[in-house]
């Protein structure tokens, strides 16, 4: 893929995940962290067909309490260092998501962000061979 082919996403961008109803997230590109994580205020693991699963329960809006309850299988659980250099083990999900045109699968830890100003941050991992970031722009991706 040429550097020409990559879409172009500001520092802050508007996130659609189908298999989430069609929920929208607001979304901060973060080019220092590895993986991309999304707000879950509650977890719940149980057991499907012989599986690891995950109930979710999501704040999609910032500032608003609405409240959407997901399920997904468990990808993955990864031990993860957040700003502040604290480690956590946090369960990882796999999951479509649309950015601008682009309709991509994504893996996503499952973190409380009640007290971060975005429900969600997207990692280099998503970014790569993707996307190239303007930092002194926003909403590049359209709405």
């Amino acid at each position: 893929m040429t550097e020409h082919s990559l879409g172009i996403v500001g520092w802050r961008e508007w996130g659609t995940f189908p298999d989430i109803g069609n929920e929208r997230v607001k979304i901060k590109v973060d080019t220092g962290a590895k993986t991309s994580c999304l707000h879950a205020f509650k977890i719940k693991p149980f057991q499907k067909e012989n599986q690891k699963w995950v109930r979710v329960w999501l704040h999609p809006d910032q500032g608003s309490d609405r409240e959407v309850v997901c399920e997904f299988h468990v990808f993955d659980r990864r031990d993860v260092s957040d700003s502040g250099g604290h480690v956590t083990k946090r369960y990882v999900i796999k999951t479509p998501i649309l950015i601008g045109d682009q309709l991509f699968d994504i893996e996503l830890t499952l973190t409380n962000r009640d007290h971060m100003k975005f429900r969600m941050l997207l990692g280099r991992r998503a970014l790569e061979g993707r996307f190239l970031v303007n930092s002194a722009e926003s909403f590049l991706a359209g709405e």
